[in-house]
């Protein structure tokens, strides 16, 4: 197994199962390649990580096509390359996006993303970025890298800073549940989760973000500096996600540009131990929210009404108004006639 899995591997996996903070005891990581074998029990207590194939993408990028039976699709400037996926070219006004096909109903999950933003832009003048998203609905035009109004959650790579006096690029987290804008006029401060700096641009060596998932708790940890070693950026507990949401990632440039190139998205279920009183707390949401942040509530339009019902409401308002003409005419002759009564 040693052979099979490599001594890399088994440094990145330890180096994981280390860094969990969920906890609980969470499970080392057992990813048996090519050798055909499922996880096993490593000792007792300890569960294991699985790879979700249906959701994960590496070279040579086997699935990627507008056919039903792919796995991922691509959309606008997104291309396929051989050692990478590129969402957008160092160009001005481009968009792209890749979007997984199957929706994701697991209760834990771990993303993995090994990605590379490089280009010819100096300092400050270079953009937009890249985000990263958990949502509700695939393939939406106006969805990118900017956090338009969407149902779920995105983590973006902000390259360039719009308003706001802070170093960038920036990791910027966000919650949605249809209901927020993004902000531009404050790079989106208002309604982020949490955010970190991350220089991440025309590094010499790999770069990776992890997004994880655990019993409402999401963290978000950057492998950037190239020591192989995770290091927090976000961390915010009570985070409700629905399941049967889709992953995606997505970029766009404007007049500044940069290659915003995907190179692999892993996803990781996690097996975590709960209690019975875990269990009954963590029971299943449909609409993204967070426990200490307060998003407004999502009010559902009214439904038009039919022509019978529209008919009977003006026909029985008519009949109203003529049946209260008719008792202000009774009422107002009655006046009358005691007041002629009177006067005599």
């Amino acid at each position: 197994m040693a052979a099979t899995l490599g001594p890399l591997g088994w440094w990145q996996q330890w180096r994981r199962c280390l860094s969990a903070r969920d906890g609980s005891r969470m499970l080392l990581l057992l990813l048996l390649l090519g050798s055909g074998q499922g996880p096993q029990q490593v000792g007792a207590g300890q569960t294991f990580e699985y790879l979700k194939r249906e959701h994960s993408l590496s070279k040579p990028y086997q699935g990627v096509g507008t056919g039903s039976s792919s796995l991922w699709n691509l959309m606008g400037n997104a291309m396929v390359m051989t050692q990478y996926i590129r969402l957008t070219p160092d160009m001005q006004s481009k968009q792209g996006a890749l979007w997984n096909r199957v929706p994701c109903f697991l209760r834990d999950w771990e993303l993995q993303v090994h990605f590379k933003i490089h280009g010819q832009g100096k300092k400050n003048l270079h953009g937009d970025g890249l985000a990263i998203w958990y949502t509700k609905d695939r393939m939406q035009p106006g969805i990118g890298t900017l956090c338009y109004s969407f149902v779920g959650v995105t983590a973006c790579f902000f390259t360039y800073p719009l308003f706001e006096k802070r170093v960038f690029p920036y990791i910027s987290a966000m919650v949605n549940n249809g209901s927020l804008s993004y902000d531009h006029e404050r790079d989106g401060r208002p309604t982020e989760l949490g955010g970190c700096t991350a220089i991440v641009r025309n590094l010499h060596y790999d770069t990776f973000l992890v997004i994880r998932y655990v019993k409402r708790h999401l963290t978000i940890m950057m492998d950037i500096d190239g020591k192989h070693e995770w290091r927090d950026c976000i961390e915010v507990p009570g985070v409700r996600l629905p399941r049967g949401y889709y992953f995606g990632t997505s970029s766009i440039t404007g007049d500044l540009s940069d290659n915003h190139d995907v190179i692999s998205l892993k996803l990781f279920e996690l097996t975590v131990e709960r209690t019975p009183e875990e269990e009954k707390l963590h029971r299943d949401v449909f609409l993204p929210s967070v426990d200490n942040m307060k998003l407004p509530e999502m009010t559902a339009p009214l439904p038009p009404l039919s022509g019978l019902a529209l008919f009977l409401i003006v026909f029985f308002s008519l009949v109203f108004s003529v049946f209260a003409i008719v008792i202000g005419i009774i009422l107002y002759n009655k006046w009358q006639e005691q007041s002629r009564k009177r006067f005599y």
